[in-house]
């Protein structure tokens, strides 16, 4: 469900939680960026920070010049100018990050979980199963075939949200029960219809595949893709997976380690509400 209206929460005395709805939608994810365009341009005095989410939007604020309901009254006169979405055009970097489907990282890792905490099937078997797919070359087609849409970064610095922008690529699996304690730095994941890639090794649940061996998050911002920010991606990025074999991961992870490695951004593409949903309509009538 979109609300009619934002829902507004006290997050801190200088932060303001905007929920605009309660479901796990691309629809309800377009609101939420037409709102943050709708706030920047706005330029409200007193705004600092927008900070996008999947269904939510965290706003910081100076309390010296905006109180709380002044933010709130701003925000719901301008969630209601622009709640037509559907026309919205949104500047949106096109990213491409190679990686290696079914690499040896993400196994040990699954084994080790299977071996200390419950022997559930293997990743790629379960993503197979629920999704009703041939096997793991299927899968593999399936993931890399359409873009993805970056909606929010959260849970862990650095980590990406991805929604597929194609309808007939959504895969979908349970988040692990328990959790790991570990996930390799790069691996790709899926929990609900959410894609992910770990920006370091952290614990994490969702189902695990495939390893990039390009970083998107660097703390010392060594490499030109982290010049002015520690992410690489921003919420409305567009990302596609260029699945490649091992001698070709070796080779731009010694790239990474030696500082000399340019990630594939292309910085000058805007992404376009309305074309996108004519063609979701050309998608329905073909089917």
């Amino acid at each position: 469900m979109i609300y009619e209206t934002p829902r507004f929460y006290p997050a801190g005395d200088r932060y303001i939680e905007v929920e605009l709805g309660n479901e796990m939608s691309f629809d309800l994810n377009i609101a939420v960026h037409a709102l943050a365009a709708a706030i920047r341009a706005a330029d409200l005095p007193g705004v600092i920070e927008l900070i996008p989410e999947m269904a939510s939007m965290q706003i910081s604020y100076d309390a010296d010049r905006m109180s709380f309901a002044d933010v709130c009254r701003e925000v719901e006169q301008l969630y209601a100018l622009s709640s037509g979405a559907g026309d919205i055009e949104l500047d949106s970097r096109l990213i491409n990050i190679p990686i290696l489907y079914f690499d040896p990282w993400t196994e040990a890792c699954i084994a080790d979980y299977r071996s200390r905490v419950t022997d559930k099937t293997e990743d790629p078997e379960l993503l197979c199963a629920l999704n009703n797919l041939a096997g793991r070359s299927h899968l593999k087609r399936l993931h890399a075939a359409p873009e993805y849409w970056v909606a929010a970064l959260g849970f862990w610095p650095g980590l990406c949200s991805l929604m597929p922008l194609d309808p007939r690529s959504r895969i979908v699996a349970p988040k692990y029960n328990p959790p790991r304690s570990w996930t390799p730095k790069g691996a790709i994941g899926i929990g609900g219809a959410i894609t992910c890639i770990y920006p370091d090794r952290t614990p994490g649940g969702y189902q695990i595949f495939a390893r990039t061996p390009v970083p998107i998050w660097d703390r010392e911002q060594k490499l030109p893709a982290f010049r002015d920010n520690l992410a690489l991606f921003r919420p409305g990025d567009r990302v596609r997976f260029i699945p490649i074999e091992r001698d070709e991961y070796d080779y731009i992870e010694a790239k990474v380690s030696e500082g000399r490695y340019v990630h594939s951004v292309v910085d000058y593409q805007k992404f376009s509400m309305a074309n996108y949903r004519t063609w979701l309509r050309k998608l329905e009538h073909a089917a």
